[in-house]
């Protein structure tokens, strides 16, 4: 058996958690993806693979394994296509992995042009406000918002995201107008516990840095959460300006200290470090980076 197709049958399963799966994905039988498997494992002498009958997750040995095997087989798909004479036309799969609530609306907006550009590219987007480990579970990319924790992850900036503290006017109108940040603390404040600090809302003005601690009845980890919860006239939130920008227009919401400078997030694109990045995966941080900076 050729030793580029056990790897990818190898990496196939790594991806989906399933040798089933796997096989739709390659367009083989899941015996033959189980054979290649099997074979793999034999020739290294080594399981890759703990299996049981609901489920198929990596060894250790295997994700150490996963991590300088897909870069191989990158190489050699896109090796493929400029023997092909393709290397102009940019061809398949990438997969992404980004918050729900920016995901589902932001990204989408930014990701239709570039699938139109490049019909043969297959993009793969999962939403989840959890962490996911991109290797283990065969990202090429993830798309964060916030203060980035330390991490092994090589990050791309591709914008800032300024955070706005807010409420509805309703809201203002019952408890009043706080006259700067540092009456916060008198005021019910809506909590994104996303970030690592979530209840210091930091502000500066001028040559002046300082920090409000806030407390509130509500804490989610979601921003659109919060923003709904503010616009329903429970708080004040604080969230980033791409999930209150047309509740600011309509009226919904109004923006609070608009003459000091709060915490700026940055929007990120994250890939592992010993990842060899394809010309595709490469055209597609480029084209979010040109779309989030326009934006």
């Amino acid at each position: 058996m050729d030793t580029i197709d056990t790897m990818r049958a190898f990496l196939a399963v790594a991806q989906e958690g399933s040798f089933t799966a796997a096989g739709k994905r390659l367009g083989i039988s899941t015996r033959l993806v189980s054979k290649y498997v099997a074979q793999l494992e034999s020739r290294l002498s080594t399981q890759l693979f703990n299996r049981t009958t609901r489920s198929v997750s990596l060894t250790d040995v295997g994700v150490a394994y996963l991590e300088r095997c897909r870069p191989i087989v990158e190489q050699i798909e896109e090796l493929d296509d400029l023997v092909q004479a393709r290397q102009s036309a940019l061809a398949g799969p990438i997969r992404i992995t980004a918050p729900t609530g920016f995901g589902s609306s932001h990204l989408t907006e930014a990701l239709a042009p570039f699938i139109q550009a490049h019909p043969n590219v297959d993009i793969d987007l999962k939403l989840s406000d959890s962490r996911v480990a991109l290797v283990e579970e065969g990202f090429d990319l993830a798309v964060r918002i916030g203060v980035l924790r330390d991490s092994t992850l090589i990050a791309k900036k591709l914008a800032d995201m300024p955070l706005i503290v807010c409420a509805s006017p309703d809201y203002l109108a019952a408890r009043g107008r706080p006259g700067d940040p540092m009456a916060l603390s008198t005021h019910n404040c809506l909590v994104d516990e996303n970030p690592v600090n979530a209840t210091a809302w930091r502000f500066q003005t001028g040559a002046r840095d300082f920090v409000v601690k806030v407390a509130g009845t509500f804490h989610a980890n979601a921003p659109a959460a919060i923003a709904n919860m503010a616009i329903a006239g429970l708080g004040i939130a604080r969230c980033p300006h791409y999930v209150v920008a047309s509740n600011l227009e309509s009226g919904l919401l109004e923006q609070l200290f608009s003459e000091y400078e709060t915490e700026n997030f940055g929007l990120y694109a994250l890939y592992p470090p010993n990842r060899h990045l394809t010309a595709r995966v490469r055209a597609l941080i480029d084209h979010l980076a040109k779309h989030f900076r326009s934006d």
